[in-house]
């Protein structure tokens, strides 16, 4: 080799080393002019330049003036077009190459190896094996194992296992590392620990291997006598603890082993600080979130979208919502991850709407939903009952083929069910390829949630057939459907077998659903013996329950107890001295009503002014009790009038006791009679076409004579109408409702 050679071919390094594709072709001209007959040896490092310049172009035109090509010159035009996913053209050279060695075979296999062809990947390590068992080596076996690994194909894995032992390799780090990999991920722990055991020589990476290994199946106790008996631990050994203790859900233990390595002086990368978020939302840390998140700014990794993503995600977990946001719009780079993290933050924390708009803003800035967005959103539209919305997903979802996603499919069974169409959502769940727990308990919370007890109870008894657990929500559906039907036996039943049969510890919700159950029954005093027994006292949607029941069955002794123990809970909730304040009026007490009142007033309680809304073409109208602003006023009022004249035929009687004001009864006739739920059922009727539900909602809980009267005009109307108030869906049709007589 002369001496201009070696200069060129070490200046070819530097920019091969600096990326830069301009200067080699500089250099490149400068060999043309200087050299008449550039050597093989030149001319290769041309080849190996330009290919991991990724100029596959210039590598070919080098390659092919080479006048005598060695073996050298084809394994790097080889090893070119594998690396590049040419396939059909690594195909050619290696079928002209005059002579082969192990590294042609091993640039053959990872070309079909790195795009998943399993098939032609098998056939090339077949032949290599014909060829001559010489050619074998380590990268030959960690290639066919990592693979294996990737496309599961682990009966593939355990046959090269046994080629690996029968030819030798078994002892190399190199091969025992993905043998230990695939074994994991095939479910076989105890045969990655025995390679683990047998290999003579094991280094950190083969101890970072086992440890995300036994961590992948919870075996957490292993994975820390393991890791602590490293003699040396690198910073993936301490971030491969951190993230399986935060998939096993301990994040306090992660948290703390994160304040050890910082004590260690180790570096940090993206997925350490991406799993110690993790940690820091799964336990609501937001105080511990916060110190990552300056960590992250002194050591400049947050301009790195995995990191931001997991700061929004921990924020959105921590109910820092405008924080959330804050890191979002400041982060340099997003995708559909970053997108989703706040998109999912404002659902789960109660910003439906903003979560729909953040998924149009996600589109219009050119970002592709996946499935678990799109499914995210269509959960947004099912929590505002918007079926206009989500019917929109929908087509999106089968547009991009986002639909056979199992996700995507179940937030969909959710959002028809919850929107009141149980035929479309019954249809879509039996169209699903693969139903899981999350679908089946879907159909079942939404037959539940509008009364069909006959129905949940036999889709409940089907999922055990099908072998599949129930979970928490299954149960509060099933639970639900047996109060709404007045089921107490069987309700009870099933609250037994939860804890004994399915070994669910029950939460406030199932308690809650019990007090209903009782209350509804009437049995009162069943059910204030119930809650004297619960390990956690109710939440205010049971108190306010069971307040509701004895306004129901004028039962003011236990009420005023509920009251109390609701005004304990919450102090400055409306709705434990509203629903007092009703059981007094119906009792003609109005000397108690006025001193709750005072009271209220006194401790600056306010009661929410209640309004409701419906859609109709794109717009949301809004109304209030006797509203005076709609442009349609004639209209509406027009409407009710008539409807108010129906309804008196049809044997209507209002319920003055709703009204908890000491006033003329026609004047609380009055009142009753324009209520900002009847406005927007009236402004349906005139506006949304015979033939479709009415879906109104309305933020405070309905009143017991606004829900008989919406039961009457279904009758008189014949149109389905929905009404989401703030404790539940209610669908009325053919003058009753889903939820019953109790509301």
């Amino acid at each position: 080799m002369s001496l201009n050679s070696n200069y060129y071919c070490s200046v070819l390094k530097i920019c091969t080393e600096t990326r830069n594709l301009a200067q080699a072709k500089k250099i490149h001209c400068h060999i043309l002019r200087a050299i008449k007959d550039p050597e093989t040896f030149l001319l290769n490092n041309l080849v190996n330049a330009y290919s991991k310049l990724g100029d596959l172009t210039y590598a070919r035109n080098v390659f092919d003036k080479i006048p005598q090509p060695n073996l050298f010159s084809w394994n790097t035009i080889l090893f070119t077009y594998s690396k590049s996913g040419c396939l059909s053209e690594m195909k050619d050279i290696f079928n002209r190459m005059p002579k082969r060695d192990g590294v042609s075979w091993n640039s053959l296999i990872s070309g079909y190896a790195s795009r998943g062809l399993v098939t032609e990947a098998v056939k090339g390590y077949s032949s290599m094996l014909r060829d001559g068992a010489a050619n074998l080596n380590r990268i030959t076996f960690s290639t066919m194992l990592i693979l294996s690994s990737s496309q599961e194909c682990f009966d593939l894995g355990r046959q090269i296992h046994g080629q690996i032992v029968k030819f030798g390799f078994g002892s190399y780090v190199f091969v025992s590392c993905p043998l230990m990999d695939m074994y994991s991920k095939a479910g076989f722990v105890y045969e990655a620990k025995r390679v683990f055991d047998e290999t003579p020589e094991r280094n950190v990476v083969m101890y970072n291997t086992m440890i995300t290994g036994l961590l992948r199946y919870g075996m957490v106790e292993n994975s820390w006598w393991l890791f602590h008996s490293m003699q040396e631990k690198d910073s993936i050994s301490w971030t491969t603890m951190i993230t399986g203790l935060t998939q096993n859900g301990l994040y306090r233990e992660a948290i703390d082993l994160f304040r050890d390595m910082r004590i260690e002086g180790l570096a940090m990368d993206q997925f350490t600080f991406g799993s110690m978020l993790t940690g820091c939302g799964g336990l609501m840390a937001l105080k511990e979130g916060k110190q990552v998140h300056a960590f992250v700014i002194r050591t400049n990794h947050q301009d790195n979208v995995f990191v931001g993503s997991a700061l929004v995600d921990m924020y959105c977990k921590c109910k820092l919502i405008t924080s959330a946001e804050a890191v979002f719009n400041r982060m340099t780079q997003k995708n559909v991850v970053s997108w989703t993290a706040l998109l999912v933050g404002y659902g789960q924390n109660g910003y439906s709407e903003e979560a729909i708009r953040i998924f149009c803003d996600m589109q219009r800035n050119g970002v592709t939903p996946d499935y678990y967005t799109l499914g995210s959103v269509i959960s947004s539209c099912a929590n505002l009952a918007s079926l206009e919305e989500g019917a929109q997903f929908h087509g999106q979802a089968i547009v991009s083929g986002l639909f056979s996603f199992t996700t995507v499919s179940n937030a969909l069974v959710t959002l028809y069910g919850k929107c009141g169409s149980l035929e479309d959502a019954n249809r879509l769940f039996n169209e699903m390829n693969f139903r899981d727990e999350v679908s089946w308990t879907a159909l079942v919370s939404a037959y539940s949630q509008f009364g069909k007890a006959d129905e949940t109870i036999d889709l409940f008894q089907k999922m055990l057939a099908h072998g599949l657990k129930p979970d928490e929500v299954t149960f509060v559906g099933v639970l639900s459907a047996c109060s709404r039907a007045g089921l107490v036996e069987k309700g009870y039943q099933y609250f037994e077998s939860m804890v004994k049969e399915h070994g669910i510890t029950p939460v406030v919700d199932h308690y809650t659903c019990m007090i209903d159950l009782l209350s509804r029954a009437g049995r009162l005093e069943e059910a204030r013996c119930f809650i004297n027994k619960m390990p956690m006292p109710p939440d205010a949607i049971g108190w306010s329950t069971l307040l509701s029941s004895c306004r129901l069955h004028g039962n003011l002794e236990i009420g005023k107890w509920a009251a109390a123990s609701f005004q304990e809970l919450e102090p400055h909730n409306p709705a434990g001295y509203i629903l007092l304040s009703s059981i007094y009026a119906a009792k003609g007490k109005w000397d108690n009503v006025s001193e709750l009142r005072r009271g209220m007033r006194t401790k600056g309680v306010r009661k929410e002014p209640g309004c409701s809304w419906i859609k109709y073409k794109g717009k949301v109208h809004i109304f209030s009790a006797d509203d005076q602003t709609s442009p349609f006023l004639d209209q509406i009022y027009a409407e009710l009038d008539e409807l108010n004249h129906k309804m008196v035929e049809e044997g209507y009687v209002p319920d003055l006791s709703s009204v908890l004001h000491d006033v003329e009864e026609s004047q609380k006739t009055k009142m009753l009679n324009y209520h900002s739920e009847r406005l927007a059922i009236a402004f349906g009727l005139i506006f949304i076409p015979p033939g479709l539900p009415i879906r109104i909602v309305k933020n405070l809980r309905v009143c017991g004579d606004c829900h008989n009267a919406t039961k009457i005009i279904s009758k008189i109307t014949q149109r389905e109408i929905l009404v989401r108030d703030a404790v539940r869906f209610h669908l009325f049709k053919d003058g009753t409702c889903s939820c019953g007589d109790f509301w």
